[in-house]
């Protein structure tokens, strides 16, 4: 087990070094630039897209709807573990860094976003699309977009679904004495009456759920920042005080979901 942890432990950092944190925060920073700043300029046209009705266009669900499914995989694991994740590596500072990369880092959100639609298809089953199809197509590498094709669903049943299950089964036996593999057959049953209707059934369930989340997840937020007001200031001292350090900016980095920055550099570099 010992073993294990080390050879872990020695591939991230190899994963986690300079030369992939500088690059993950160079794609946002350059597509910032590139792009004028459209992450805060385009901020409240996107805002009134959310609730627009798009008649006529190719697409399976609405711009609601597609919202609701992205941030269905944001609001949670990421949220939480992730922060927890960066303060415990980098202290108090990597939250500093999380901010900075959160900014830049919509510019490459979007630009995934754009990537994804300009190289999507139409198949049997609606539209399909994504990083390996902009890898394959516009960049004109498909052993590329193959690879991250497979290691996409590898990692589904890692950092997808194994961390939210496992936290998720393990709250219910300590709270409620229900044994982890009920909770497992549960949730499979669950998952797999949503997944297995497709992209459309999928975005139905989460445009009805997801709201419920946002407004939970804000509110408990917001509730604990008032139970504990008087050390904000505290906080935020820290959290500057300490965003400097190398440690600081590798927990900010670590606790983001750095997706494939390089890649889409890369792309961005080829097709434009």
């Amino acid at each position: 087990m010992q073993s294990l942890e080390a050879i872990i432990s020695t591939l991230s950092g190899w994963v986690w070094g300079p030369p992939m944190l500088t690059l993950l925060v160079g794609t946002g920073l350059y597509l910032t630039i590139i792009l004028k700043g459209m992450q805060f300029r385009a901020l409240p046209h996107a805002f009134k897209l959310i609730w627009a009705k798009d008649h006529g266009h190719e697409g399976d669900i609405s711009h609601f709807a597609a919202l609701m499914t992205a941030l269905a995989a944001t609001v949670g694991i990421g949220n939480i573990v992730g922060v927890a994740t960066a303060i415990t590596l980098g202290g108090p500072g990597a939250v500093f860094w999380m901010w900075m990369t959160g900014l830049v880092g919509m510019a490459t959100k979007y630009s995934e976003a754009v990537l994804a639609i300009k190289y999507r298809e139409k198949g049997e089953h609606g539209m399909r699309g994504g990083p390996m199809y902009y890898l394959s197509k516009g960049v004109g590498l498909p052993w590329l977009g193959t690879l991250f094709a497979i290691f996409t669903a590898c990692a589904a049943f890692g950092i997808g679904n194994m961390t939210q299950a496992n936290a998720t089964a393990k709250i219910f036996e300590s709270t409620f004495h229900i044994p982890v593999a009920a909770t497992g057959i549960v949730l499979t049953l669950l998952t797999g009456l949503v997944i297995l209707g497709g992209i459309k059934t999928i975005a139905k369930f989460t445009s009805f759920l997801v709201p419920f989340m946002i407004v939970g997840y804000v509110g408990v937020s917001l509730t604990v920042l008032f139970m504990h007001i008087d050390q904000i200031p505290h906080a935020f001292g820290l959290i500057f005080g300490a965003a400097f350090s190398p440690s600081a900016a590798t927990g900010g980095f670590f606790g983001r979901n750095g997706g494939s920055g390089y890649a889409l550099w890369y792309c961005t570099r080829r097709i434009f």
